[in-house]
């Protein structure tokens, strides 16, 4: 498995996995919109060339903000969100970050079991965050030592 930062030529891929893994997908031009932002950093998680996961993270000043990770349900507990993250820890790293946050619906208890085994502490939950289902989001963080 590779990760490498996500170009226009993966978005296809990525759209299928978002729109079998979310209620309420991001759109091709929500993607696109974030791979022209400087303070975005976007990857995939590649396996011979074939798009297995991805994620989105939006950093201003200090703090990086998870907006988006999903794999390939043929590919999910196999350690590809783990890579994906330990990317965006050297990310953390090279930026200085204090934190990176996430929300996460209450329900999806296999990603909560891995954000904690990535040291991330819940720290909040955000009353009906969700819909489609309408559902609570736990909010996530994972500190920093700058």
């Amino acid at each position: 498995m590779i990760i490498r930062k996500m170009q226009e030529q993966h978005l296809d891929a990525v759209l299928d996995i978002e729109e079998n893994s979310f209620s309420h997908p991001w759109s091709r031009v929500s993607f696109e919109d974030e791979l022209k932002k400087e303070n975005s950093y976007v990857f995939v998680a590649l396996e011979d060339e074939k798009v297995i996961g991805y994620c989105v993270m939006n950093v201003v000043l200090d703090e990086g903000n998870l907006l988006d990770i999903a794999v390939d349900k043929n590919h999910r507990r196999s350690g590809v969100a783990k890579e994906l993250f330990y990317k965006l820890f050297e990310v953390a790293s090279e930026q200085k970050l204090s934190f990176i946050t996430l929300e996460v619906r209450v329900s999806n208890e296999g990603a909560i079991k891995l954000y904690d085994a990535l040291g991330f502490t819940q720290v909040a939950v955000r009353k009906n965050y969700y819909s489609k289902p309408s559902e609570d989001a736990v909010l996530m963080t994972k500190y920093f030592d700058l």
